[in-house]
């Protein structure tokens, strides 16, 4: 008997503990089974889409979120100089537009599998649908303040200034100028995209200079100019000067397309023609003071200076490019024998046809005071006046022929072709009104003695002055 009823109390408590057990499983069971339809509809714990947590969310409520978030929508511009603008969600009127990708997100998530959930969350990304109006978000970009052309500083290159002790290198300024096709579409596409953030710098949307600073044909730009800048030619002409300094060389110089410095042969050349119009003298007109005390002017002869243009412009240019500061007197192509402002100097001969008078002057001093005779009037062989000419030749005992005569004479000195100064052993008298009737072939007959000393005075390039 005893052994019947412990076999009873062992089958009723296999029968409680095997109720437990069923009623825990199916406890367990409705759980599950609840989760598993509330997971249906809502998405899993840790789930996060774009960021956003969706645990326990149906696809309805994240996506109003999604539709808040939008609303809220700003691009934020990054800009130089650390500026930044922005662009919202209500200037363009964006708006969330559903599209099915949450609900697609929500169904890929198996309802029965919950529980693995809260041991691997799942994080989403996506790019919401939206919609804006065009022509709003055109003119939000149009009114930033970068595009603006009173904000527009463009980039320049850098260049070379002038400073105190020669050219000197001024830099590059980047400016906030943009390439407005490109950085327009930049911010299209961020909105586009979603994007919250953009950079032009990082998105290399500005025009930038040409030429840096370190710029190697910059560089040597600016050592050559300075190499040239350097020199200083002074032009001597006795009392005065002409200083080829920095201020007249800058004005020389000329870049080639490869970007090398030179000195432009022309703009030298014409600097030299201007030397030419200041101090050549050759024919040209003078006011000359008299034996007499009177002053007569000077029209014509061919005394004077002249410079050679052509050799002096590549002689000047060699100078520079030498970088050798000098003081020279230019090449002439006709030289006289006094560089001063007064160029018929000191040393001269002068003749006056009207008082038949010649006087002879050695360094300032009067060597030389005779009567003379010059070209028959009469005959029509005056002698030529009214300028200044220059001694041609010197010579001794020769003939002086023409047609119908032969004369010799001991002293020649002409200076106007067959015009020129000699002695007349033939004559007796000089001076007066001799030369009205009597005078000569057109040169100037003098007495013997006074030939002598001014043959022995002056020299081949001596200034005759005739009035």
């Amino acid at each position: 008997m005893k052994t019947k009823r412990k076999g009873k109390k062992k089958a009723k408590a296999r029968k409680i503990v095997l109720g437990i057990l069923i009623a825990y499983v199916a406890v367990i069971a409705v759980i599950y089974l609840g989760a598993s339809f509330y997971y249906s509809k809502h998405f899993y714990s840790g789930s996060k889409i774009n960021g956003i947590n969706c645990t326990g969310k149906t696809v309805e409520e994240v996506e109003e979120i999604i539709a808040d978030e939008i609303g809220s929508y700003t691009l934020k511009v990054r800009e130089r100089e650390d500026k930044t603008e922005n662009i919202t969600a209500t200037q363009i009127d964006m708006k969330y537009v559903s599209d099915g990708k949450i609900k697609e997100l929500k169904e890929e998530q198996n309802p029965f599998l919950w529980p693995m959930s809260f041991t691997n969350h799942k994080a989403y990304t996506m790019s919401a649908t939206t919609t804006y109006d065009e022509e709003k978000l055109a003119a939000a970009i149009d009114g930033l303040d970068c595009f603006k052309e009173e904000n527009i500083t463009q980039p320049q290159d850098a260049k070379l200034v002038e400073g105190e002790s020669g050219y000197e290198i001024s830099p590059e300024v980047q400016g906030n100028a943009l390439d407005q096709d490109k950085a327009k579409q930049l911010l299209k596409e961020a909105i586009a995209g979603g994007e919250t953030e953009v950079s032009f710098e990082d998105a290399d949307c500005y025009l930038k200079p040409s030429v840096l600073s370190d710029n190697e044909d910059l560089i040597k730009q600016r050592d050559q100019i300075n190499t040239y800048l350097q020199v200083t030619i002074t032009y001597d002409f006795s009392d005065r000067q002409e200083v080829v300094d920095k201020d007249v060389i800058k004005t020389f110089l000329t870049t080639d397309e490869e970007g090398n410095v030179g000195l432009d042969s022309e703009k030298v050349k014409q600097y030299v023609k201007e030397l030419g119009y200041e101090y050549d003298t050759f024919g040209l007109s003078r006011d000359f003071k008299t034996s007499l005390g009177t002053t007569v002017h000077l029209k014509g002869g061919d005394y004077g200076w002249v410079i050679n243009k052509d050799k002096e412009t590549a002689a000047l240019i060699e100078a520079i490019e030498a970088g050798e500061s000098q003081t020279r007197e230019p090449i002439y192509l006709y030289s006289g024998k006094c560089r001063d402002t007064n160029d018929i100097g000191g040393t001269y001969v002068e003749v006056s046809i009207q008082d038949q008078r010649m006087w002879c002057y050695k360094d300032g001093q009067q060597i030389v005071d005779t009567p003379i005779v010059t070209g028959s009037v009469a005959k029509g062989y005056d002698t030529p006046a009214g300028g200044v000419w220059a001694i041609d030749a010197k010579k001794r005992d020769t003939f002086l022929k023409g047609q119908g005569y032969s004369s010799p004479v001991s002293y020649w000195m002409p200076f106007n072709g067959g015009v020129g100064i000699h002695d007349a052993s033939w004559r007796s008298d000089f001076g007066g009104e001799i030369y009205k009737s009597s005078g000569s072939h057109g040169c100037v007959n003098t007495p013997f003695e006074n030939a002598k000393t001014i043959y022995n005075n002056v020299e081949i390039g001596t200034p005759v002055v005739v009035y």
